[in-house]
């Protein structure tokens, strides 16, 4: 707990059965909660769950049936919810983000300067060697179309999963509505932007190692534009409706310090 807030970190695991425990249990202390949300994989992912790390209880959420990574970070967020979580961070079960990122990505949240903070690899000096070239190239394309889709201008990394959120902003979203696979990150913009969430982008480490992507290139230049093209028509429609409020606000990263902990 960080200055009152209970932080609550989720992880959605699909046949991570290799690196899932690693994750787990290089979360920080002061996180309050861990939700791993087994996506119905078929390894032994579940098993490799630990109960408890650093005295925390890890919570175990098993999918009956593959639902897709949006869906398994959607059943995170309405665990978390119900566990009466302050903040929802989102981290990888194959171990690609850097815990140690974890307390910059949630100053800005817990200043009360944002209410969804969202990693930034594309901002990290020398990403173009630490990312493979496919990657960087496909992650500065999606984030041009993200920016026009989703009402957000200033998002840098639009398919970044690491992040955080207050639970405030999730209570006002239909967390059942979101996309429920890849392109769920560009979906959430949109749902965030239609509530007028405060979106600032967290420069963080890009890893790369034993994990295997699950990213098609049909996934990457259909599915997901795809889903762009559907979250704006979606966003449109709901804003016409809606009184908005002033616009987002954008804080400087050159500003951001790690949360107390």
């Amino acid at each position: 707990m960080i200055d009152g807030k209970k932080i609550a970190v989720t992880v959605p695991a699909y046949n991570e059965s290799k690196l899932i425990r690693a994750a787990v249990l290089s979360i920080p202390e002061f996180v309050d909660v861990v939700i791993v949300v087994d996506d119905a994989g078929t390894d032994d992912t579940a098993s490799q769950v630990p109960s408890h790390h650093f005295g925390r209880p890890v919570v175990l959420v098993r999918h009956p049936k593959n639902l897709g990574v949006g869906a398994a970070i959607a059943t995170g967020y309405k665990t978390a919810l119900s566990l009466s979580a302050n903040i929802v961070v989102v981290m990888a079960g194959d171990a690609q983000m850097d815990p140690a990122d974890l307390s910059f990505l949630l100053s800005p949240v817990l200043r009360g300067e944002a209410d969804y903070t969202k990693g930034d690899r594309l901002a990290w000096p020398g990403v173009s060697k630490a990312m493979p070239w496919s990657r960087f190239i496909g992650n500065h394309a999606l984030s041009v179309l993200t920016r026009l889709t989703s009402g957000y201008a200033h998002i840098r990394d639009s398919q970044c999963g690491y992040t955080a959120v207050t639970a405030d902003s999730l209570s006002r979203i239909d967390l059942d509505a979101l996309y429920p696979r890849y392109g769920f990150p560009n979906d959430m913009l949109a749902k965030l932007h239609a509530i007028s969430a405060r979106v600032v982008n967290v420069p963080v480490r890009p890893i790369y190692g034993e994990e295997v992507s699950g990213i098609s290139l049909y996934t990457a230049m259909v599915r997901v534009p795809r889903v762009l093209f559907r979250s704006m028509l979606w966003r449109w429609k709901t804003e016409r409706g809606t009184a908005r409020l002033p616009s987002t606000t954008t804080v400087n990263a050159s500003s951001l310090e790690p949360a107390d902990n």
